[in-house]
């Protein structure tokens, strides 16, 4: 199914607004689209329906709640067939808040947020390194964040 048939420039312009402020009310986004809220609202429907957009997140400064640790972990399996048994058993780990299916040297990588190193090295020797299938990891600690961004999206070339 070709999607691009189905999303025009509004609908990109809607998605574009709302990937800089997702708390903008559907009144404003339709002053900014010459549209009709009454529009926002079907075409936000429509997207959701599309499997466009799939929710909304809630953005936390997990430092400011004492979790103090990013790290990136990179997963070598013994098998990279063992890669959906696995990833299953990683969703149960809290901590966990990404899993990549990756090409390269490891066959996941993962991000995971912790209170501090004891913290980190609990969950990598109790819970991320006791998952059947995998082999070893590496651990690399996020010194600081520079950007975190949605893809800007070109309106003008559905």
């Amino acid at each position: 199914m070709s999607l691009n048939l189905e999303i025009d420039n509004v609908d990109l312009k809607i998605l574009s607004i709302l990937t800089e402020d997702a708390n903008m009310p559907f009144t404003e986004i339709a002053k900014k689209c010459y549209v009709s809220g009454g529009t926002i609202h079907v075409r936000m429907k429509k997207l959701q329906e599309l499997g466009i957009v799939i929710g909304a997140q809630l953005k936390i400064d997990y430092s400011k709640l004492g979790y103090d640790i990013i790290a990136f972990l990179g997963i070598y399996l013994e098998k990279s067939s063992m890669y959906s048994e696995v990833a299953e058993e990683l969703k149960a780990i809290p901590e966990i808040v990404s899993i990549h299916y990756t090409t390269g040297n490891y066959s996941i990588f993962a991000q995971i947020i912790c209170k501090d190193t004891k913290h980190l090295r609990s969950v990598l020797h109790d819970k991320i390194q006791n998952v059947k299938g995998i082999q070893r990891t590496e651990t690399f600690i996020s010194l600081e964040e520079s950007v975190v961004r949605p893809v800007k999206l070109d309106p003008s070339k559905p």
